[in-house]
This record gives structure tokens, sequence and C-alpha cells, in this order.
């Protein structure tokens, strides 16, 4: 096979320690050397004062886990890295070891066999540990929500029956009476507020039941829990706002205009991909890299069905809530595309194709820096009127008739 790096490094980084192997093509032979060094600063350092001694111009490590990120932050900028997924190096079974490993990611990346994955620089790479951590809040603020009202069903409290958002403005003043000892149903349908208030009577039925102190105290801890949380994600907000400035408010703004997509999705596709498409060659190879289209599974000639590709699940846990909110739009392009797939193909793979072409315009307005410009709920009843009548006076034209179309009188 033909060499493309003559001077290359297989790296094999583990939690305490990396295996480094340097390989020096000259004149058709193969030198290499191997070497053990520890995961500390000090040994990272060492790690790359040797590659630079080596005359190594290109290094290929495995994404770990996390335990490559200290070994690409130490690295980077002195030679070359590439980040691959393991996937893609299985080595023969029977030949697995340390060194083994090392010397078979700098064999396959001397001969160009590696396909590098995506890895921002630093400012993005901080904003997406602060995106993912807001969203692990969120997920975990819901997951205590589910907490308060399976302790108040446990108590035979129905408010979750009545009120759309058990914690709502109403819905916490409620709680906070049940904690405090309030046992009066009568008196706590009185804290309704907004149109709350014109149920009542249900709520003084729903609010009537067997509250013990060991539900008190779960209420209390939950809701001091669920404050906790709401502080917390305030304050990654905050933070997220203020380290924005480097990736353009303005492409934020512009994100949030596309239907279903707001203010905090815009910030996650942003932290996700960045600014600048010019790493994607076409709006396809970001879906493609995100797992927003299906995958390739052909043999003896029969295509046969398969799932997603696997891509970046922060990104497409973003797409998917922001294609959801998009299909209950009205009047819009992608509302219009998600009703016309549903009913023949099923509503997830409609949310799937919404997300794909929220994805799609994302790409075409970052890279051309253009505003969003919506086709309208009925464009697809346009394509369609067009393409039959283009079918149908070429049906009669080949059955030997004339063909003049005239558009009737409105």
């Amino acid at each position: 096979m033909d060499t493309i790096h003559p001077h290359c490094a297989g790296l094999d980084v583990h939690k305490d320690t990396v295996m480094a192997d340097v390989r020096h093509w000259d004149n058709g032979r193969v030198r290499q050397e191997v070497q053990t060094f520890g995961t500390s600063t000090r040994q990272l350092l060492a790690l790359g004062d040797w590659l630079v001694a080596q005359g190594v111009t290109i290094a290929a490590m495995e994404s770990t886990g996390v335990y490559w990120k200290p070994v690409w932050n130490l690295l980077e900028g002195r030679v070359q890295l590439m980040l691959i997924n393991a996937q893609h190096t299985k080595h023969l079974p029977g030949r697995k070891s340390d060194v083994q490993d090392c010397q078979w990611i700098g064999e396959l990346l001397q001969h160009g066999l590696l396909k590098p994955s995506f890895v921002p620089d630093r400012p993005q790479r901080e904003l997406r540990d602060l995106t993912r951590q807001r969203s692990q809040l969120i997920a975990e603020k819901a997951r205590t929500s589910n907490r308060v009202q399976k302790v108040l069903e446990d108590a035979n409290i129905k408010l979750g029956s009545v009120a759309s958002d058990v914690l709502g403005v109403s819905g916490r003043e409620m709680i906070r009476a049940i904690i405090a000892g309030e046992q009066s149903a009568v008196v706590m349908a009185e804290l309704a507020r907004a149109r709350l208030r014109e149920k009542i009577p249900q709520l003084r039925e729903a609010l009537r039941g067997r509250v013990t102190e060991h539900h008190r105290f779960m209420l209390q801890t939950l809701m001091d829990h669920v404050e906790h949380l709401e502080k917390q994600i305030e304050c990654f907000d905050q933070r997220i706002e203020a380290v924005m400035g480097p990736f353009e408010k303005q492409s934020v703004a512009r994100l949030d205009s596309i239907p279903g997509v707001d203010v905090r999705s815009a910030q996650n596709i942003v932290a996700e991909i960045g600014t600048d498409m010019s790493r994607f060659p076409s709006s396809g190879h970001l879906c493609s890299w995100a797992g927003m289209c299906p995958g390739n599974h052909q043999s003896a000639g029969k295509r046969r069905r398969c799932r997603l590709r696997d891509g970046d699940r922060w990104l497409k846990s973003a797409l998917n809530q922001s294609a959801w909110a998009a299909a209950r739009t009205k009047g819009t392009y992608l509302s219009g595309q998600y009703h016309r797939l549903a009913g023949r193909r099923g509503k997830k793979r409609a949310i799937m194709a919404v997300a794909h072409s929220q994805l799609e315009s994302a790409y075409i307005m970052l890279r051309d820096d253009v505003d969003y410009q919506d086709l309208g709920a009925q464009h697809f009843d346009q394509i369609q009127r067009q393409r039959q009548t283009t079918y149908l006076v070429k049906r009669l034209k080949q059955m030997g008739y004339e063909v003049n179309l005239r558009a009737a009188a409105a």
C-alpha cells in the first residue's frame, strides 16, 4: 500500500497511560519505536516533546471516553492530531495488546486508512460542555417533576388531572400549602390563578386526599431540588449567553426564525455544528454526520430496511424536539411536510424528515448568511398539481390528442 504519512504516530489512550508508536518510512522500510507515558500533565508534555523531537507531523488516537481530551488539549498546536472512531480500527482477533493497538493505529494512519472525526476548536468545545450540561439539568428537572407527580398520586391528590402544569404558579402554591400542613381542599382550591380559577369546583374534589407527614417530607425535598435545578439552569443560560460572542448572536437569532426552533435549540445547534460550514462540503454531509439520514444496507442486489445512522445524539435530540414543535405550527412548510408524510410513513419518520429539513435550512442560513424563507404549507400541493398536470398532458398527447390548457375563471 502507498505511504501517505511518512512520519506519524499512533496513540493508544487509557486512563493512566498512553502508549505511543512512532513510525518512519525510510527507503522502503518502516522504522518504529514504542514508548509508554503517563497521563499527568508533566508526562503528556514529555510525550509532546518526544513526538516533536522524532519529527512526527501527524498523530492519531481513538476517542476513548473522556480520556482523549487532556491528551488532545496538551498536544494541540504541536502536532497535527486526528481523532478516530474506535469501531473503525478493529484489530484481528487474538492480537489484542496495548502495544499492538498503538502499532495498528499508526500503521492505518501511515497508509491513510483512517477517517478523522470532527473536533471543533476550544471555544466551541467549551460551549458544547455548557449546552450539554444544561440539557442534562433540564432532563433532571423533568424527572424530578415526575417524582412530585408520583408523590401526589400516592397521596390521592389528583392535581395533575385538573391542572395542565402541576408545577405552574397555581400548582406550586397548592403544593406549598400541602407541605405547610393545609388540609382543607376548599382553601387550597382558592389559590388557583388566572384561567385555572374556572376549575375551582374540580380542584376542590381533586385536592381532597390522604396526605401524611411522609408525603409532606417527600414533597419538600423534591420541590427544593426542583428550585435548585431551576437556579442552575438559569446560571447556565447566563453563562451560555455570555460566551456566545465568538459565534455571532446574529446566527442564533437567524436560526430562531426556523419554525419550531427556539433560542435554546438554536444555541444547541450552534454549539454542535458551529458557524463555519466550510468543514461540511454540503448539507447532505452535515445531515449524514449528524445521523439524520438512513443508513445503507444493500446485499445481493437487495436494499434492506435499516435504521438511522449513529451521529451526534445531542444534536439529534435538539432537532427532534424542534421538529415536534414545528409539526404543530400553522401554515408553515415544515408542518405541511409533516402532515404529508405522517399519513403514509408514520409520525416518527415524518418527524425525522422535518428535523432533516430544519438542519438543511440551518446549514444554508449559516453558510450563505441569509434569513429563513418559508415556502408555506401549500408548497407540496402546488408541486403535486404541476406534476399531475404534466403527466396527464403527456398521456393525452401519447393517445393522439392536441392539448391546450386554459385556466378556469375564478
